[in-house]
């Protein structure tokens, strides 16, 4: 799978997220996208989560969406990288 392919279905379980390559790599955005996610960047700061509670969001997100198994699998492969960092 094509980071493109992953940035790509990543963008179908967060419909309304604004993700521009703006000359990067896919695989650089769809990165910078999960740390925000993780970090709760998202959300207003009196209301945001921790990294640990955001992951498992996420995870389980990924896990219940229609996407195929591979899919699934190298966007959690992706979170783990990424919370790995976090940590």
């Amino acid at each position: 799978m094509t980071s493109p392919e992953l940035l790509e279905a990543y963008k179908n379980i967060y419909k309304g997220r604004l993700l521009e390559l703006g000359g990067r790599e896919p695989l650089v955005v769809l990165q910078e996208a999960i740390k925000r996610e993780l970090q709760d960047e998202f959300s207003h700061p009196r209301v945001r989560k921790g990294p640990l509670d955001k992951f498992y969001l996420a995870t389980k997100r990924i896990s219940d969406s229609p996407l195929s198994a591979e899919e699934k699998a190298m966007l959690i492969h992706c979170h783990v990288e990424v919370m790995s960092e976090l940590i």
